[in-house]
């Protein structure tokens, strides 16, 4: 029972530095919760049978703790002409601060460390690192915006993230550039209203939990082990894949709501060019998932077409979770039309 017990630790701590972190009313304790968070992470990802871990660990330190240092070399630019009351300067302070916490949570141009981190985790600490890990810096991003230079980023990190995917065949790092494509949309939400990008952040959070959970219970690592995932029913890849769409933002799919709201803001504001961008980029990170799903479903396919184990479908209890995401996937977005609809 107590043999992982320093997981839970871990855990509580970690969630402690995001909590102090964004509920703080000082610079440096924001600081000091991020520092708590970051060395509650690293002993959660290094296992002592695994030198890919340890390497993903060492790599994660280094460059949490530059983002760290910097962070903290911007508090104190900003405590000490504050008092001489140089104001010239604080646009450049602010570039440094926001160039921090983008790093701290790999939004582009400074992403390189995110997909190469991500290879070398199991599944659940990946999950950890794609959704909970974004919340301290996400939310002190918006404590002080730059609109000039978040714009550049959420050009970069649309970019970056949907080219950086297309030669990839691990479902780690595909999963990583995907998060950097959606980390321009949260920056883009997050320019509009703290509502939107609260809603995206959920929506994001509930469909790569249950994307990573799927390649968490049948082990894949690779697409060639999807190539070769030929022996299950028609219907359980249906339930395996079709939240891999939603993800992409596939109409009529639920993890195309949070992007329509964003698309609707965007264009209230006249924001035209980046619109365009953000959407013609999203389309070529869909084209990871879609590629995904095609080959489990048709590549080398010779399965009868009177083989449907209903059965096999109903007591697989791995599969009970994917079920219950299939569904919301499919009816979500309809059951929001309609709620808006009588609203």
């Amino acid at each position: 029972m107590l043999k992982n017990s320093y997981k839970m630790l871990f855990l509580l701590t970690l969630m402690m530095g995001t909590i102090i972190s964004i509920s703080s009313s000082s610079w440096f304790s924001i600081w000091m919760g991020l520092e708590i968070n970051l060395l509650s992470f690293i002993p959660l990802m290094v296992k002592s049978n695994n030198l890919f871990s340890s390497e993903a660990s060492l790599k994660y330190f280094l460059t949490q703790a530059l983002a760290s240092s910097t962070l903290l070399f911007s508090i104190i630019l900003l405590f000490i002409f504050s008092f001489k009351n140089k104001n010239n300067y604080n646009f450049f302070i602010n570039i440094i601060f926001i160039s921090s916490l983008m790093m701290k949570m790999g939004m582009a141009p400074f992403h390189f460390w995110f997909p190469i981190v991500m290879e070398g985790l199991n599944w659940m600490n990946s999950m950890i690192l794609m959704t909970w890990q974004k919340i301290a810096p996400m939310i002190l991003l918006s404590y002080c915006l730059n609109f000039n230079f978040l714009i550049f980023s959420i050009f970069m990190s649309s970019i970056f993230g949907a080219i950086g995917g297309l030669n990839q065949v691990s479902l780690r790092k595909l999963m990583a550039f995907s998060s950097i494509n959606h980390l321009g949309w949260m920056a883009a939400s997050i320019m509009n209203s703290q509502n939107i990008w609260k809603i995206y952040f959920f929506f994001y959070c509930f469909l790569s939990i249950s994307v990573i959970m799927i390649f968490n219970n049948f082990k894949f690592f690779n697409l060639n082990q999807i190539f070769s995932f030929m022996t299950f029913k028609n219907l359980i890849k249906t339930v395996i894949f079709i939240p891999l769409l939603s993800l992409g933002g596939l109409p009529p799919f639920l993890g195309f709501f949070p992007k329509w709201i964003v698309i609707e803001h965007l264009m209230k504001f006249n924001f035209f060019i980046l619109l365009l961008t953000m959407i013609y980029f999203t389309l070529i990170t869909l084209f990871f998932y879609i590629r995904i799903t095609y080959s489990a479903f048709l590549m080398n396919h010779n399965e009868m077409n009177w083989n449907l184990n209903f059965i096999y479908f109903i007591n697989n209890k791995n599969l009970k979770f994917q079920t219950f995401i299939l569904f919301v996937s499919i009816f979500g977005l309809m059951f929001i039309n309609l709620l808006f609809f009588i609203i």
